[in-house]
């Protein structure tokens, strides 16, 4: 069975609803800024740090936690810094 806990393509293929969690660490971002990167994360779900998988009735559930690592390569990737 796959390990639920890692990127995995052809689980990923079956996700019919995505969660975004936020690390403790990660404070004081204005709601645009959380939208955003929520989006931003979620189109790219491989390269997320911190990424599980839970079973649905119809598919998967993607949780991702958004790190500070994340949110400093997606705005790298943004800005082209």
């Amino acid at each position: 069975m796959a390990d639920y806990n890692k990127y995995d393509p052809r689980v990923d293929s079956l996700v019919v609803e995505t969660i975004t969690h936020w690390a403790p660490d990660v404070q004081g971002l204005s709601e645009g800024d959380r939208e955003w990167l929520a989006r931003a994360i979620h189109r790219q779900p491989a390269l997320a740090g911190q990424i599980s998988y839970s079973r649905a009735h119809t598919g998967f559930t993607r949780e991702i936690t958004v790190t500070t690592a994340d949110i400093e390569r997606l705005y790298r990737e943004k800005f082209g810094a």
